[in-house]
């Protein structure tokens, strides 16, 4: 079948003989156009269902829960040689690392690009309406991607999202490379491609609920205990947390301390069918935190904000200024070039020379070489 302008076909690969097979090809492509699908709003452990790669003569859809060993795609995306072209690539990057240990080389992240242009809708389905004129057909896009016998029209829809990637590389490098910005997203794509989840399943808890930060120590002990409730029920069912009650909904009853179904009901903060199906146990949850001895409430952790020197703060606005007007020159999000933390960083130790300012946390080659001159011009007037 043709979608505009380019042949769309797809293979499903639900063998590891079949992937194997199909290696050679992707062995000698240039470029490889890679997206997946994964079962997150689903699932109480989320994992990859499906990885879709795309080169010019086809498109492959890889059934990862049928096909156990994808070790032979791994030389593929460490080959250096071989551009992965992703759009929005940081979940990707995570999820194929620690469902199967795969690392990738040569990253070239169209969202990234996107940003690093100045473009606003960075979105897939905007971007490709944008440069090729294509609607995005967005039906499955919150479907459950592990249901099997995987339904044809899904495995289509999930194919076709990779078929414009390589293309739509190419257009955004040139423009790049015609803004002098290539170096840059280059870069930035090679830090990228270097990001790993965070496994760890110990506790507390809290630390990684929203909101959490801003309870008194009695009632961060009540949700740590709510968690760990709505933790066991979610493994039970295989379900993601967010679908048995929400952050939201453990922060306030955290904050309201109810120890009686009554209590419970009257905060509001669950529906009656949750109330139906957890209110003992939230019940006995918010109890067993109350039972804790004051001496063992938990701290949440803050990071200590260092004290600044009074001279900090003007050179911060001194950056800053000169960003916002090279930012607005360049058209582009004034962020991308330089965030609030790093200019305070850049502005605490104030480089003398463009090798200090090398070693100031977070700094990027690019914008060193592009930009560090005027800022050390900035923070030493007098030289």
């Amino acid at each position: 079948m043709t979608d505009g302008n380019i042949k769309f076909n797809f293979k499903i690969i639900e063998t590891e003989k079949n992937l194997k097979d199909i290696v050679p090809v992707l062995e000698k492509s240039d470029a490889v156009a890679v997206d997946l699908e994964a079962d997150s709003m689903f699932n109480f452990r989320e994992k990859v269902c499906l990885i879709q790669i795309a080169v010019s003569s086809m498109t492959l859809v890889i059934d990862t829960l049928k096909v156990d060993n994808l070790s032979s795609l791994k030389p593929v995306f460490l080959n250096k040689g071989i551009q992965k072209v992703f759009h929005g690539a940081d979940y990707d990057i995570r999820s194929l690392f620690r469902d199967f240990g795969i690392e990738v080389n040569n990253l070239f992240d169209t969202e990234l690009a996107c940003r690093f242009l100045g473009i606003r809708e960075t979105g897939l389905d905007s971007v490709l309406k944008e440069r090729f004129h294509v609607d995005v057909d967005k039906r499955f896009q919150k479907k459950d991607w592990s249901i099997r016998p995987l339904p044809k029209e899904m495995a289509e829809y999930a194919a076709r999202d990779v078929v414009y990637l390589k293309p739509l590389a190419r257009v955004l490098q040139d423009e790049l490379r015609e803004k002098g910005r290539l170096e840059w997203v280059n870069e930035e794509c090679k830090l990228l491609s270097e990001v790993r989840s965070d496994l760890s399943e110990e506790g507390p808890f809290f630390v990684k609920c929203k909101g959490a930060g801003r309870l008194a120590p009695g009632s961060l002990m009540v949700l740590e205990e709510l968690l760990k409730f709505r933790l066991k029920v979610a493994e039970k069912k295989n379900r993601p947390v967010f679908k048995i009650i929400s952050n939201r909904s453990l922060l306030e009853i955290s904050r309201e301390k109810p120890v009686t179904i009554n209590q419970l009901q009257n905060c509001r903060a669950v529906s009656q069918k949750q109330i139906g199906m957890y209110g003992i146990r939230i019940i006995d949850a918010v109890k067993k935190g109350l039972n804790v001895p004051e001496n063992k409430f938990p701290v949440y952790p803050r990071r200590r904000v260092p004290i600044l020197k009074p001279e900090i703060p003007g050179r911060v606005r001194a950056i800053q200024k000169w960003r916002d007007g090279v930012a607005k020159e360049l058209r582009i999000d004034p962020a991308m070039l330089f965030t609030k933390a790093l200019m305070t960083a850049i502005a605490v130790q104030k480089p003398v020379d463009l090798k200090t300012l090398g070693k100031v946390e977070g700094i990027r080659n690019w914008q060193r070489k592009e930009f560090g001159e005027k800022i050390i011009e900035i923070l030493n007037p007098q030289n």
